[in-house]
């Protein structure tokens, strides 16, 4: 029988992809804040100008899916380690659903929010 996890099915491949994930935002990190160090002083126009870049929107993009993976990976550990019945009681099942919707409707809002900011102009 396969039990239920976080994103692929696997607590191995969640493992692996949370790691990506987690290297993709350190790089987005130092990217973004290095730009901001060696652009000291910068205006609206430098940092859309940047910003908006195929490169950067790329790396925009990835940057925001590997959130979005982090994020419910992580959420979903979280709920399934301290949102039990035998932490809670019984109603532990219907607030750990109601958890795990507001999660993923909150990370679809913010992955489509932030594709539109990157790609929509």
């Amino acid at each position: 029988m396969k039990s239920a996890t976080g994103l692929t099915g696997s607590g191995s491949r969640d493992w692996y992809i949370q790691r990506v994930s987690a290297v993709v935002l350190a790089v987005y990190t130092v990217v973004v804040l290095g730009w901001i160090l060696c652009n000291g002083g910068f205006n609206y126009e430098q940092w859309f100008g940047f910003m908006m870049t195929l490169p950067m929107k790329i790396l925009s993009l990835l940057a925001v899916l590997s959130l979005v993976a982090h994020a419910w990976i992580g959420m979903w550990q979280v709920f399934t380690d301290y949102v039990t019945t035998r932490q809670m009681g019984p109603s532990a099942s219907g607030l750990r659903i109601v958890l795990t919707s507001a999660v993923i409707i909150a990370v679809i809002a913010y992955a489509i929010w932030a594709i539109q900011i990157f790609w929509a102009n």
